[in-house]
């Protein structure tokens, strides 16, 4: 399991010299080809028995099932608690993969009404030093109605074994911001067959303006208008930046109860740059000169602090995807007694590799045996009723 990190990591991050983002899309280019034979229906004979035994092996050799990992959350069930984030997938091109990596859900996109193409590269950094990246790629995808063409093909295909599908919205480049609730919402109509819930995300630091539809008088046009739409057939969540105050923390956790929203997602990606030991990027520039949004783990515990007092500002009653940090099963734990239901990986996913998965729900399982917790709903927000969870 130590493969990835020893050989592979060290080759893809500095032996090949790649620009990060080639490597990112050579492996989404594989993974599109794989998620094709994920349905062995679309093979014959003797290809389709290698294609999925190889397939169940792999899976296996990445994930744990265990009845404690799971979790029910507004009508779904995910066999563990652990996600892909947004921004992985951005065009949801491996939807039938990811349960294969150990995963109990995935969340794609962020997809925009429109097609477009992005920042100006290079636009994606890795700084090793720190266990981080900075992006500023600014929701390139190919849009809303080609990703509506993609997962129709994708679920027609889609494995018995069902793992829920999130898909994440964002403002197009080219709308203006007063006519932003038009914009997701039609996103949202041409996707909203095949998704298992949706996130309104207003926290990239990557669109011009786009934080600033975090502003309760803002963000409530948007919300209005997806469920006015929404009707109650979706879980519908607002995805928040991690370097918000925390009377704004509180204006959107009212405002999300207000309009019912399924949850919250804390957080993305901070534009802070404060105590990063890495000196230079490949731009030869500090990091503090390059724009863009800061993940891995000198979110970890910014994002974990917005989760507990999220909790507390809701009582446990506003359920809370964590995300920022988590490279190991101590730091899951620490967001899920702080008060996460589930829980998302992207930059840890890539520096730890594929079998980080098992490692964290391993840990987790470790975690409630020592508690003497029977499963892992048990573990959520344990820290605030006093409860022993270190």
């Amino acid at each position: 399991m130590d493969l990835y990190q020893q050989a592979l990591r060290p080759l893809l991050f500095s032996g090949l010299k790649a620009d990060p983002e080639t490597v990112h899309r050579q492996f989404m280019r594989a993974c599109d080809w794989a998620n094709c034979r994920c349905d062995s229906r679309r093979l014959a004979g003797g290809h389709r028995n290698l294609t999925a035994a190889a397939i169940q092996r792999w899976q296996k050799s990445c994930s744990i099932c265990d009845p404690r990992l799971t979790q029910k959350l507004w009508g779904l069930e995910f066999m563990n608690p652990l996600g892909l984030a947004a921004g992985f997938d951005k065009d949801g091109v491996a939807t039938n993969l990811w349960p294969s990596f150990g995963f109990g859900f995935a969340e794609v996109g962020t997809v925009t009404f429109h097609a477009q193409p992005g920042n100006p590269k290079p636009r994606l950094f890795r700084l090793p030093q720190d266990q981080a990246a900075i992006n500023r790629m600014g929701f390139n995808n190919q849009g809303a109605a080609q990703m509506t063409a993609t997962l129709a093909a994708s679920q027609y295909h889609r494995p018995q074994n069902h793992h829920p599908i999130g898909i994440n919205l964002g403002k197009s480049k080219i709308t203006p911001l007063e006519q932003a609730a038009e914009d997701y919402l039609g996103s949202f109509r041409l996707l909203k067959e095949y998704g298992d819930y949706f996130v309104v995300n207003v926290s990239s630091p990557n669109t011009p303006g786009l934080r600033s539809l975090q502003a309760v008088e803002q963000l409530e046009p948007i919300l209005t208008a997806l469920q006015t739409e929404n009707q109650g057939d979706k879980p519908l969540l607002v995805k928040i930046s991690p370097d918000l105050a925390w009377e704004d923390l509180d204006a959107i956790a009212t405002l999300a109860q207000t309009h019912e929203l399924a949850g919250i997602i804390a957080t993305n990606t901070t534009i802070q740059r404060q105590g990063l030991q890495t000196q230079r990027l490949s731009t030869g520039n500090p990091p503090d000169q390059e724009a863009g949004g800061l993940s891995g783990r000198p979110v970890r515990q910014r994002s974990t602090e917005i989760i507990r007092h999220l909790w507390q500002q809701t009582q446990g009653q506003l359920p809370i995807i964590g995300v920022g940090g988590i490279f190991t099963g101590t730091d899951a734990w620490e967001k899920l007694v702080a008060g996460a239901s589930l829980l998302q990986v992207y930059t840890g996913w890539t520096y730890e590799g594929p079998w980080i998965v098992r490692k964290i729900l391993a840990e987790l399982l470790r975690k409630l045996d020592q508690h003497a917790l029977p499963s892992l709903s048990a573990a959520v927000g344990a820290a605030h009723r006093g409860q022993n969870t270190d």
